[in-house]
């Protein structure tokens, strides 16, 4: 790894790093495992995107006990980005033409800032300031990330297919706005309808869409992903890559590497890595007095309202739901949490949590690391020992809201 940022040090004339900026507690219990670049909307992940703009390898600031697994490295010229905000052609065009010494705002938010390596310290507030005052699409609360995903497949969309053509596309399928498709390589699909009429629909590489899908756009399936037979997918909708999907889902997202293979409704809801849904499990997203919903909030350690009438559920990393399990609108599952049993739940479940509406106890970390082991051998990956110590520090900062189990 060290071999390979020295590689990068000889080829980029800048460095570029995404920070996680003051709102990263806001997007808990996500980011309790990745840096806020790492959160997907639209298409591509906050990083990817930033990638793709600046054609340049990215690198994070983010909390102490993320960094081995996602490390920054500084070099000679360094230039900040807050990855809340997602990159257009004129924040990229203002910031590749940022001089030392220089930051960018949108209002109060800060967008970059130019900092030499040999700046012990950087006192903001002495640098010359360039106001960006055009529309950027930017998040602050969790509700943001399913708010704006529609614009955000939107731009992307444009991003990945420029000047390419899609894949062709059996005649068994029907196609409503075909120009608005796109298929990578290697997708499999028969017999199932897409209306790109509302926004564009993307299927990445290798994915298979079973017969009776229905899908509206914007849409996008991530690499290596199935719909089940059947399924109804509603527009704002992201899945991540190597996921399976089933049922009912609208203007979610699912980050990756998650399932929910069988009935049952998801909406207006966001779902980390290495999660499960077991069947005809389901979201309210809607309160039936349509007043505003409250979700957790990690910071002020209470319920605060969205200010949104919809929204679902929000699951962190590793956490898995039981057959027929009912979430509450604006639910909030931490990381590496079982969920199972009638009724519903409380609408705040800590991570390490294991029970339903009957009642919580701790996880045991050895029997939920035994879990993660398994899960993610069946993709052929590795539960390192990098996400081990993630996951035992995580365990030990949560134990608070634990403590009454």
């Amino acid at each position: 790894m060290k071999g390979f940022f020295l590689f990068l040090h000889k080829i980029q004339t800048m460095n570029y790093i995404l920070f996680d900026g003051p709102s990263r507690n806001n997007f808990l219990p996500l980011t309790y495992t990745r840096p806020v670049a790492e959160i997907r909307v639209g298409i591509l992940t906050i990083r990817e995107k930033w990638e793709a703009f600046l054609e340049s390898t990215i690198t994070f600031v983010t909390e102490d006990y993320l960094s081995e697994k996602f490390p920054m490295v500084e070099f000679d010229k360094n230039i900040f980005i807050n990855a809340s905000f997602l990159p257009n052609a004129k924040i990229v065009n203002l910031i590749i033409n940022l001089k030392p010494n220089e930051l960018i705002n949108s209002g109060n938010d800060l967008i970059a800032f130019y900092a030499n390596e040999s700046q012990d310290e950087v006192d903001l507030d002495s640098f010359t300031k360039i106001e960006y005052n055009e529309k950027v699409l930017h998040i602050n609360s969790l509700t943001d990330i399913f708010k704006i995903n529609s614009l955000a497949i939107e731009e992307d969309f444009k991003l990945l297919t420029k000047n390419r053509d899609s894949s062709k596309i059996s005649n068994t399928n029907n196609l409503i706005n075909s120009d608005n498709i796109f298929l990578e390589e290697g997708v499999s699909m028969e017999y199932s309808t897409l209306n790109a009429s509302n926004g564009p629909i993307y299927i990445s590489k290798n994915c298979e869409i079973m017969e009776g899908s229905l899908i509206r756009g914007p849409f996008a399936l991530g690499e290596n992903s199935t719909l089940k037979l059947g399924s109804k997918i509603y527009g704002g909708t992201t899945i991540g890559p190597n996921c399976k999907i089933g049922g009912e889902v609208k203007n979610s997202v699912v980050i990756g590497n998650s399932n929910k293979g069988h009935d049952g409704f998801l909406g207006n809801s966001l779902i980390g890595e290495w999660c499960n849904l077991g069947a005809d499990t389901n979201t309210s997203n809607l309160k039936n007095n349509y007043t505003d919903i409250k979700i957790w909030n990690y910071d002020s350690n209470k319920f605060l309202s969205t200010g949104e009438q919809f929204c679902g559920l929000i699951m962190g990393d590793h956490s898995k739901s039981g057959i027929n399990t009912m979430f509450n609108t604006g639910t909030v599952v931490g990381v590496c949490s079982n969920v199972f049993g009638s009724g519903f739940p409380r609408n705040f479940i800590p991570s390490f949590s294991w029970g339903g509406n009957k009642g919580f106890s701790n996880y045991k970390i050895e029997k939920a690391f035994e879990v993660n082991d398994i899960v993610m051998k069946r993709r052929n990956c590795d539960f390192s020992d990098k996400d081990k110590a993630i996951l035992t520090h995580i365990n030990e900062i949560t134990s608070p809201y634990r403590s009454n189990f």
